[in-house]
Order: structure tokens, then sequence, then C-alpha cells
């Protein structure tokens, strides 16, 4: 007879199919974004969508990161997944893309402190971790995050070294995530509930109507260089901000971005499709797409594509079959030493490497921790949200 002082066993978390859709609709965008670039010197149509995905695609990305964060302490398997997750990752890919120029390129700097194009995002989720428990000690959390996403704009002595000048800029999103979390916002107002056919139709018009602004605007958009103001990189007298009242140029964009994400979101399928287990595994697009089209962009293949309105469709295309192939199974085994490195001999106890609980991929995915050499071996049991 069992003994009935015994706990219950826990149920498996069921897991919830809009974040891994929401995941990867996200991280096809961030491959068509990279994709469409070399287009838009040369096209308005091109820089048309390019301004709209820009708008709001990072906030999103920072926004679903925060949301499957915690604020706590971090103990000694938390500190571990920072290294497995983060820095190991960043080291392994950075050390490949300098390998990479000097091969193609015959010129590469060692620099480790400035990321390679996509790596900056990893080095922002350091951060964010790391800077999250201390912001959730204060009052008005939210406040202070967006003070500092819009103030740093006015020190240009913090710049990309480390990414910190992009992640500071983007801090407020990723602590809406958390916020919205910590208060359950989502399930008190049923936001994953069913969309009446008025939201539905008001989200599709608020990215539709972004692209008629965008497009009907472009040549100012151009003189402006809003682009470069999109990525939340560089001080405002960079940018020719020199006012004092530049930042408010930066809260006009963040509050755009909250209503563009937010349009995403809406738009995003509720239910279980075909696809979506393909957002457990966004790391692996994250961190390999600029490799596929690396060739692409350094050749100037995308250079010059007429008729754009031709082109765009086919790039969009085939941004997503590339999101969706480095996502498969395959991929991920060749290149899970790399993705997801577990080196016990870096650690003075080495069980860490390989009992760091459950994995984050930079937008918050989870996926079970297993022995060393079988990761990603076993399906996901728990909920992610």
């Amino acid at each position: 007879m069992s003994d009935s002082t015994s706990p219950a066993p826990s149920k498996p978390r069921r897991r919830v199919p809009f974040w891994d859709n929401a995941r990867f609709a996200c991280v096809a965008l961030v491959v068509f974004g990279h994709a469409a670039q070399r287009l838009i010197y040369d096209s308005d149509a091109a820089l048309s969508v390019y301004l709209v995905v820009y708008a709001f695609h990072i906030p999103a990305f920072a926004l679903i990161s925060g949301y499957f964060s915690k604020s706590g302490a971090l103990g000694r398997r938390q500190m571990a997944r920072v290294i497995t997750d983060i820095l190991l990752p960043y080291v392994i890919f950075e050390t490949l893309w300098t390998v990479t120029k000097w091969l193609v390129e015959g010129e590469a700097s060692i620099n480790p402190t400035r990321p390679s194009w996509t790596l900056w995002f990893l080095l922002a989720l350091g951060i964010f971790r790391l800077v999250l428990p201390y912001l959730a000690l204060l009052r008005w959390p939210l406040l202070w995050a967006a003070i500092v996403s819009v103030g740093v704009g006015y020190l240009p002595n913090v710049d990309s070294t480390l990414s910190l000048s992009r992640t500071l800029g983007l801090l407020f999103f990723f602590t809406l995530g958390w916020w919205l979390r910590e208060h359950d916002i989502v399930a008190r107002w049923r936001l994953l509930g069913r969309r009446p056919w008025w939201l539905f139709t008001a989200a599709a018009g608020v990215l539709v109507t972004a692209a008629l602004i965008a497009w009907i605007f472009i040549d100012q958009w151009r003189a402006v260089d809003l682009r470069t103001w999109l990525f939340y990189e560089d001080a405002y007298a960079d940018l020719g901000g020199v006012q004092w009242w530049a930042g408010g140029i930066r809260i006009a964009l963040m509050l755009i971005a909250l209503v563009m994400s937010a349009a995403f979101f809406v738009l995003v399928p509720r239910s279980n499709t075909w696809w979506t287990h393909f957002g457990q595994y966004t790391m692996y697009v994250y961190l390999l797409h600029s490799f596929v089209l690396y060739p692409f962009r350094e050749s100037g293949v995308l250079r010059n594509l007429e008729p754009a309105v031709f082109w765009i469709p086919a790039i969009a295309i085939a941004s997503v079959l590339i999101a969706l192939g480095l996502a498969t199974a395959p991929v991920r085994r060749v290149f899970r030493p790399l993705v997801e490195p577990r080196w016990p001999w870096l650690f003075a106890d080495p069980a860490l490497a390989g009992a760091e609980g459950h994995r984050s991929d930079p937008t918050g995915s989870r996926r079970p921790g297993v022995p060393a050499g079988r990761a990603g071996t076993h399906p996901d049991p728990r909920q992610n949200g």
C-alpha cells in the first residue's frame, strides 16, 4: 500500500501554443529583416516594409524574453545558465564569425566586446537577466526602465561596446514582458482567449496603416534615417537629434512599437499549427541564419532586384523556409554542441553544466535540461506560459 502522506506527483504543465507561434513568427521576421536589408538602398517599397518590421519585431522579441524571465536572486543553477545559454554560445559564434571574416574578407579584428551582426542580442539577454532582480526591487520598475531606455540616448559615451547602448535602449520592453507575467495580466485579462472579429480587423488595420504611412512618407524617413532610430543603438546626437527634446522621438517610437506589437500578438494564432513546435528552437534559427544569408549579402546578389513587388514576397517566403529549415531536428542534431554547449570541465562543480534546469533560447522558449550528450532528445513536457 502506498504511503498516504507522500506528496502527489506534480502534473506536467501544458504548453501554450501561442507563445511558440509568436516566437517563430518573430524569428522569421528577424530572418526577413536581415535578408531584405540589401534591397532597401534601391527600393522604396523594400524600405517601407523594412521600417514596418523593425518598428516592432525586436521590441516584441525583448517583451517575450522578459515574459519568461524571473526576477528572483540568481542561484548557482541560474548563474550557470547565464554561462551555458548565453556566454558560451556568444564566445563560440563570435569566434566563428571572426574566422569566417578572415577566410572570406582576408581580415578580421579580434574584439569580443564588439558583437558581430546578430550576436548583440545574446549579450543583451545576459545583461537583462542580471539587471532584472535589482530593477524588480524598486517601486515603479516600468517607469525606471523607461527612464533608462530614453535617457541612455543622451549619453554619447554609452556605445555599442558589449551592445550596452542597444540593451539599455530596449530595457523597457524586456521589463514590460516580466511585469505582465508578474501581475498575471495575460490570464486576468484573458488576452489569449477568443478574439472577436473587430479586434482581429483592428489589429490588421494597425499594421496596414503603418505600412501606408511608411510608404507615403518614405522620402522623409530616408532623410531622417529613421531605420537607424529603430535600432535603439546610437546616441541621439549621432542620429542628428541634438535638441534637448530628442528623447521624445524615442518615446514616440516606443509607443508605436507597443501598439504594433500588440497588433502583431493579436494576429498570432492561438492554437496548435503544423509549425508551432518550431517555436521551441528559435535559438538555432537566430544564431545560424546569418551564416546562411552571409554569402548572398556579401556577393551583392540582393542588390538591384527588380521589380521589388516580386522580390519582397519571394524573400519573405525564402526567409520562412530558412527559419523552418534551421529549426529541424537534423540541423539541431548537428549544431547542438555549438548552440547548446555543455562544458562540464569549465565548472568547479561539473554537475552544473548538465543540471541548470530548463534552458531558454533568445525568445524565452524553455526546453528540459537533460544529461550532457543527450540534450534535446526529449520533448518538453512543461508549459511555456
